[in-house]
Parts: structure tokens; C-alpha cells; sequence
């Protein structure tokens, strides 16, 4: 695999060359400050551009031209991290060596099209397709409660912070899409297009000069480049004593989320030792939490971890029988004393490391992941994955250790259930 990176002024191209893939995937992330009010607005026109556009003017216009390019994909996601709020507009396609010459140039024109010329008309866009978005945003939103694991989350973190970005949920507050219409719509797309960090990935088998020259010459961006500011999420306070919230509902299964906060990790801490610290206590079926709270005692249906780095956060998800409450949280803080204490098999630490690798293995099956460690190590200063398999291994017991004493449980929320056994 062979990285170059071209500058363009106001953004970057980061340009991946590899065989082992039949397509090519192009990855542009627009980012910028993360503000509440913006979220839905944001999510919204990321959507209405992979619609439609001004040379396609329906769903069905852009299907139809996608299949015209051997089936050339395009879709966008929309995410936070930490302090910042992304945009990705992802195209993938099949290389020309299997398709016909020049489908490299066409391919990227498409996408040009969809980004630079939305389906806008006298200052504003296309009512039709704004109207299917709205209505597909509304139901979105609506079902949200639905969903009781990611409800239980999202209050969760509520009650945590509701000021700060982590408690900011991806999609879309109701009260912010009812102000939306079709002319601030495109004002909003107009400061999105020259105003955002911009990074620009492809990978695949391609011809650096050539993949650069054709970006240079197509994507016009002309947006300042911003200083360098850090996405991660420092807490400006860390309680003594967690909170309980207990929210009344008519479920068959309690969900039981707890939101812990890390304080004053060091780099080493925070890319590697937490990492092994999230798989040993609740991160797969070999984990703490899973073998003494769901296996042994029975106390529920699942239970895992996760950690995230930026937000300085790990949470611990669980099903459970509202009755089994003070039981299960009993024997959450018993396995992570355990662990703070030193009370766990070194086996368990190799284990870890050899899953922790494997993932990173996994990693270069797909392309997007890929880019991911890439932009990871641009945003996050992150080390490349051969890196990585060589720091996680420098990880002890000790390290591990240490680092529980800097998670602390912050905030216990439970959506009720029935009481049964």
C-alpha cells in the first residue's frame, strides 16, 4: 500500500494506492465545529444531495445515471466526533481496468455534479425532494423512542451533560427540522460548501498523478483552512458519587446504561491501555462483565462495554429484569474493583491483545476502514495500524490498573420495565 498526500490550498488529497480491491473509493469528509441547533439542518442536506441534483433532478434520474457507470454508488453519512460534526460524501465505483477507459473521469464528474450543482432553483431547492427528505427526517426522528437500547443512551448521556457535545444525539431534533424550508436550506448548503474542513480520500488501484490532476481540476473548493483544534472532550468535573435516573416504561426489558468518565489520560493511555482495559471488562464474550454478570448469576439478557477516546467516555449497556437492578450494578463495580485491584488473569490481557490485533487486521478488507485510520492519524495524531500492533503490545498489567483509577461511574440510567423474574 502507497500514501500520498497533495495539497491543494484550502484542502487536502490523500491518495491510497492498493490492488487489493476491484473498485475505487472516494471519501470526502466535511467538518466543522459541532453546534446542537446545526445537527439537523446538516443531517438534511446530506441527504437532499445524494437525492437528487440540478442535472438529476430525481431519485430516479440519479439511479438511472448510476447505472449508466456500471453502477457507481453514492451516499452520505453524518457523524460527531468529539468536539467536531462530520459530513462524509462517499462514491464507489468499479475500476476502469474492469469496466471501459475513462470511467475514472466519469465517475468523479458524478460526484463533482452532486456537490457542486444541487437541485436548487431561484435560490432555493427543489420542493419535491425537499418534502420526501422532511417526511423521511420526521418518521427518523419520531421512531427514535422505538429503539429503547438507543433511547436509553441518549437520555443517558442527557442526564451526564446536556450542554456538552457528547450528549448531542446524530439525528436530528424535531423542533430544529420544523424550521427548516427550502430557501435556508441552500443558504446553509452555500456556508456548508465554503466554509468547512476539507479532506479528501481515494483509494484503490490508481495512478497518483492522475487521480490528482483530475481532483485538482474538478473539486473547486475554496474554503479557509482553519487552525488545528482538538476534538476531544475534556470534563470539567468528575463526581464523587454517581446519579441514578430511573425513567417509568411499559417494556418487557429494563435497559440499564451507565455513562462513566475518564479524567487525565496520558497518549499512551488513551490509544492503547484503555483499549485493552474496554475488552477485558465488557468488550466480547470473553470479558469480565459478560462471564460473571450474564453467564454466572443470570442477571441479564446482555451486557457489554465500549470506550471512546474522544469523548473521554466508556459506557455499559445492559438488558435486565427492572428487579435485578441493584444486583446487576452490584456486580459491575465488583468486576471493575477487580480490575482497579488487580484481581484478573494475565491471560485475559493476551487474549485482548490478540483480539485487539485482529480487528486491525480485518481493517484492510474494506476500503472505508482503511480511510478511516488514516484520517484518524491526521485528526487524532493516531498511529498507522503496524504501529499499533507493535505499541498495543507494550501494554502490562500495571498500565491497566492504573487506568481504572481513572474511570469513575458518573451517571446510571434505567428504562424501566415490568417487574418480573
Amino acid at each position: 500500500m502507497q500514501y500520498k498526500k497533495i495539497e491543494l490550498g484550502s484542502y487536502n488529497v490523500h491518495l491510497i494506492k492498493t490492488d487489493k480491491f476491484k473498485t475505487v473509493n472516494v471519501q470526502i469528509i466535511f467538518s466543522d465545529e459541532v453546534k446542537k441547533e446545526e445537527i439537523t439542518i446538516r443531517n438534511f442536506l446530506a441527504e437532499m444531495l445524494t437525492y437528487s441534483s440540478n442535472k438529476y433532478p430525481t431519485k430516479k434520474d440519479l439511479a438511472t445515471a448510476s447505472q449508466d457507470l456500471y453502477a457507481v454508488n453514492v451516499y452520505s453519512t453524518c457523524y460527531r466526533l468529539g468536539n467536531f460534526y462530520n459530513t462524509d460524501i462517499n462514491l464507489y465505483f468499479l475500476n476502469e481496468k474492469y469496466t471501459e477507459s475513462g470511467m475514472m473521469e466519469q465517475s468523479l464528474n458524478f460526484l463533482k455534479e452532486i456537490i457542486f450543482n444541487p437541485n436548487v432553483h431561484n435560490n432555493q431547492f427543489d420542493s419535491t425532494s425537499f418534502q420526501i427528505i422532511k417526511n423521511n427526517m420526521r418518521m427518523q426522528i419520531e421512531s427514535i423512542k422505538e429503539d429503547t437500547r438507543k433511547y436509553s443512551m441518549i437520555k443517558m448521556l442527557e442526564n451526564m451533560d446536556s450542554k456538552s457535545p457528547y450528549s448531542y444525539h446524530g439525528f436530528g431534533y424535531l423542533e430544529d427540522l420544523e424550521k427548516i424550508d427550502e430557501k435556508n436550506l441552500y443558504e446553509y448548503y452555500k456556508k456548508f460548501i465554503s466554509s468547512s474542513n476539507i479532506e479528501f480520500f481515494v483509494i484503490g488501484d490508481i495512478d497518483f498523478d492522475k487521480v490528482g490532476e483530475l481532483i485538482k481540476n474538478n473539486f473547486p473548493f475554496n474554503t479557509l483552512k482553519k487552525k488545528k483544534k482538538d476534538p476531544t472532550i475534556v470534563h470539567k468535573h468528575i463526581k464523587k458519587r454517581a446519579k441514578t435516573i430511573i425513567e417509568e416504561d411499559d417494556i418487557n426489558q429494563a435497559k440499564l446504561t451507565i455513562g462513566c468518565k475518564i479524567h487525565d489520560l496520558k497518549e499512551f493511555e488513551r490509544n492503547y491501555v484503555l483499549t485493552l482495559y474496554n475488552i477485558i471488562l465488557g468488550g466480547g464474550s470473553e470479558s469480565l462483565l459478560f462471564q460473571n454478570v450474564r453467564e454466572k448469576h443470570s442477571l441479564c439478557y446482555y451486557i457489554s462495554s465500549s470506550a471512546n477516546k474522544v469523548d473521554n467516555l466508556m459506557i455499559i449497556s445492559s438488558g435486565i429484569a427492572k428487579n435485578n437492578l441493584k444486583k446487576t450494578l452490584t456486580l459491575i463495580k465488583k468486576e471493575m474493583k477487580n480490575i482497579s485491584d488487580g484481581n484478573f488473569d494475565d491471560d485475559l490481557i493476551e487474549r485482548a491483545k490478540t483480539r485487539y490485533i485482529s480487528i486491525l487486521d480485518e481493517m484492510y478488507d474494506y476500503p472505508n476502514q482503511i480511510i478511516s485510520a488514516y484520517y484518524a492519524s491526521i485528526i487524532l495524531n493516531a498511529d498507522f495500524p503496524e504501529v499499533r500492533k507493535e505499541k498495543i503490545m507494550q501494554v502490562t498489567k500495571e498500565d491497566i490498573i492504573k487506568i481504572s483509577n481513572k474511570i469513575r461511574i458518573d451517571t446510571i440510567y434505567l428504562l424501566g420495565g415490568r417487574n418480573h423474574e
